[in-house]
């Protein structure tokens, strides 16, 4: 699929009900451009004003109603902005939301190959997967990500390479874990092992990635406190796996897999020739319940009742009468 111009590309976005969301704090040096270049590709954007302190609220307000905004006073940090902007997008008929950080790191022409991705995959979450071999980073940070991988890994049974990207596309309606959600910089991990457990396909698909110079960079990481969260929150995923997360990782397979509406071959044929109506796993099941449920109560209930009841006193025309006249 491949979209003409922009007016093509907005169209299978709408088709589709995909929005752009992006959440914010303290990035007015970048905010600015990052809105205006997503504005080139969508109509649908929405913008979560974490708290900002800076000019952000001016900046918001510059672009009148070219853009939805969700604004709030302090800060809650980026899994609070992500829940309230999947909540206003949900409130506004959106299915989707493409996530895309404010800090410029992310490039707005990747766009269409989300839209894309959301168009021949429905109902999967699309990874923007970061090619950070040749890219300017920090120690710490190359650390938490390949940290979040390994335990992602552990967790779901999955293997993905970034964990850690903010560029996504969400399936709304199919997310997991809101209510669980983590406020801070560790709620997208969550999300991904939510999404994982119960059965969300995920795909991952390169992007470009921008990193300024060191010096020009603002970080909201906080490396002792942010790894202090992750690791409490892994310890916690991982006892959460094998009391919630194993079962429902089964449950989803049996469930794609349709095992009780496949067609149970001993009784589906009849010499040689296939039955008008096939019996399914899911047919006999209900079946040898049913007659399982009827054979109970008539032999343990019913039998027993009727053989008490004429036990006692004279089995007189009327007392015959009043048993066949029974309810029940």
């Amino acid at each position: 699929m491949t979209y003409t111009d922009k007016d093509d590309l907005i169209a299978t976005s709408r088709r589709y009900k995909i929005c752009v969301l992006i959440p914010t704090y303290n990035n007015a040096g970048t905010l600015r451009d990052v809105i205006t270049d997503v504005l080139n590709y969508s109509s649908d954007v929405i913008v979560v004003n974490d708290g900002s302190t800076d000019s952000t609220r001016q900046i918001l307000q510059s672009f009148g109603e070219t853009i939805t905004v969700v604004d709030y006073k302090n800060n809650k940090g980026k899994g609070t902005a992500l829940k309230r902007g999947f909540k206003k997008a949900l409130e506004l008929g959106y299915e989707y939301a493409i996530t895309i950080d404010s800090d410029g790191q992310h490039y707005p022409d990747d766009l269409p190959k989300f839209v894309q991705a959301i168009a021949e995959n429905e109902g999967a979450l699309i990874i923007g997967e970061r090619d950070l071999s040749n890219v300017d980073i920090n120690g710490k940070s190359s650390f938490a990500n390949k940290f979040s991988n390994f335990w992602f890994c552990v967790q779901t049974g999955r293997n993905l390479k970034d964990t850690q990207t903010g560029y996504r596309a969400y399936p709304l309606k199919r997310l997991h874990g809101l209510s669980l959600l983590t406020s801070r910089y560790e709620a997208e991990l969550e999300l991904l092992v939510f999404v994982s457990w119960n059965g969300v396909k995920i795909i991952s698909m390169p992007i470009r990635v921008y990193y300024p110079p060191q010096s020009e960079r603002v970080s909201h990481f906080k490396p002792t406190l942010d790894f202090t969260r992750i690791s409490i929150l892994n310890t916690i995923l991982c006892g959460i796996a094998l009391l919630y997360g194993v079962p429902a990782r089964i449950w989803s397979s049996i469930k794609s897999k349709r095992i009780f509406n496949k067609e149970f071959r001993p009784f589906t044929c009849k010499k040689g020739e296939k039955k008008e109506a096939a019996t399914t796993l899911g047919r006999l099941v209900r079946s040898l319940y049913g007659l399982s449920y009827f054979v109970f109560w008539s032999m343990f209930v019913f039998t027993p009742g009727a053989y008490l009841y004429f036990w006692f006193g004279k089995n007189t025309e009327n007392k015959k009468l009043r048993f066949h006249k029974m309810d029940f």
